[in-house]
């Protein structure tokens, strides 16, 4: 089994996230994705992030009807931060798991992965997914991680990922980026405005029904 991890705040989950899931899911061949919202992101504490159930109970909405996709609570079993590299050591460790792991992520984490916790380690746990713009193109890492890590990982044109010194890949997978944001699109419920089209309909009926992104 293959398995794809995707984390993130996902507050709201919204139709880009479904989207380039589904083309990871498909380019990769993988069996499952798994959507992994962030209990205590450690890269985001500008704004009041609402409750995990609410956000769990959207991705709820949002996932119904695709058997390639689920949800897990791992990180909100914590009373700390949440941070990868403890969650993918979670699914590691599971024992009634036997799973090829691939943590999914985006361009711009990439570019900023030696400010996460341990990144150095994370990087050669599993296979890693890293959702491109289109037209962006790497062959060598060493404009992105320092020098003597980066030199440990062998490009292998064939397939256009990197290998790591542990087995695993670094892939750069162009999907297509809707240029759709939650932090937009709690502005716009914020003010009222349409946020059709924007999420699935179950999740703005939700938006509205529990007055989210309202002011108190």
């Amino acid at each position: 089994m293959k398995w794809g991890l995707f984390g993130g705040t996902f507050d709201p989950i919204h139709t880009g996230h479904l989207r380039c899931a589904q083309e990871i899911l498909e380019d990769l061949n993988l069996d499952r994705i798994i959507f992994i919202p962030a209990s205590q992101p450690p890269h985001k504490t500008d704004w009041d992030i609402t409750p995990f159930y609410h956000r769990k109970k959207m991705m709820k909405l949002a996932l119904e009807g695709n058997p390639s996709f689920s949800i897990s609570d791992t990180e909100d079993r914590k009373d700390e931060k949440s941070y990868s590299v403890e969650t993918i050591r979670h699914f590691l460790d599971d024992p009634t798991s036997n799973s090829e792991l691939y943590f999914i992520m985006g361009q711009d984490a990439f570019h900023n992965i030696q400010t996460w916790k341990d990144w150095e380690r994370l990087l050669l746990l599993c296979n890693f997914v890293v959702m491109t713009r289109p037209g962006y193109k790497v062959k060598d890492l060493h404009g992105i991680l320092p020098q003597e890590f980066s030199g440990q990982f062998k490009f292998e044109s064939a397939s256009g990922r990197f290998k790591s010194p542990t087995g695993f890949h670094i892939y750069f997978r162009e999907v297509t980026l809707l240029a759709i944001s939650s932090t937009d699109i709690r502005e716009r419920a914020k003010k009222g405005q349409s946020i059709r089209y924007l999420v699935p309909d179950t999740v703005s009926h939700y938006i509205s029904e529990q007055f989210l992104y309202k002011d108190s």
